[in-house]
């Protein structure tokens, strides 16, 4: 009798030595925080490439963008115009050199030093995907507007119903794929809205998905901070929409 074929699209483990992280930066006027970001990124031990996508900044950030790119394995590309966080993943996931891919916001919410337990169950062969979840218990997290930690979760709550999945964080920005589910993807979506598309998509493929607990130090809207409640609904339609659309 046949064995049960295994729904997962891969299998093989990756040997630590082998991996090349793609890190994969949309910047969008972060002048006051790319620079020690990108120092941030650096100083993690992962051999890792760094793809900055400056989606049309009208600050500083584009003088910033001409001193890193002078850095090596640092890469910068540049839209004409601001497009979106979607947008800027599409043409940063385009030209990733990496076998693994993760996403970093330029901004300092997240810690390039959570990047090895991302890594760990794909370098063990177990994930396609990871997660890096704000709401598993970690090892320090700023406390934060109820606001946002409301809306994320009652957005995971319906992104899970949607998809069949269940995942305590949709919105994070640490989602790590390898880099055969990230060729898959066909990003649509624009704005801040490629979250819940990155999600249903994944869920359709019927990636191996893991979370791992992360470090989040989130900012305020005083901070810099760009999403609003209005990227609250928009990402509502796309979980709504993506669940019967590519």
């Amino acid at each position: 009798m046949a064995g049960k074929k295994s729904s997962s699209l891969l299998l093989t483990p990756i040997a630590p030595e082998d991996i090349l992280l793609s890190v994969v930066i949309p910047v969008y006027n972060e002048e006051a925080t790319l620079e020690l970001c990108v120092e941030r990124v650096r100083n993690e031990e992962t051999n890792k490439e760094i793809i900055l996508v400056d989606d049309g900044s009208t600050d500083g950030t584009p003088e910033i963008l001409d001193r890193l790119e002078k850095l090596p394995g640092i890469r910068v590309i540049r839209h004409d115009r601001n497009r979106g966080k979607g947008a800027a993943l599409k043409t940063g996931f385009q030209n990733c050199l990496g076998n693994v891919v993760i996403i970093q916001d330029a901004d300092l919410e997240y810690d390039p030093q959570d990047y090895k337990a991302l890594l760990k169950p794909i370098i063990q062969g177990q994930a396609d995907v990871v997660y890096g979840s704000r709401f598993l218990i970690r090892h320090y997290a700023r406390v934060h507007m109820f606001s946002h930690y409301l809306g994320n979760r009652m957005l995971t709550f319906i992104s899970d119903l949607f998809t069949g999945i269940n995942i305590s964080d949709m919105e994070t920005c640490y989602k790590m794929f390898r880099r055969e589910i990230v060729e898959k993807l066909n990003l649509k979506s624009k704005r801040f809205d490629v979250e819940p598309e990155i999600t249903a998509k994944i869920a359709k493929m019927k990636c191996r998905i893991y979370e791992v607990p992360i470090s989040y130090a989130g900012r305020d809207f005083d901070e810099g901070k760009k999403i609003s409640w209005r990227d609250g609904f928009t990402a509502l339609w796309a979980i709504i929409k993506f669940k019967f659309t590519n």
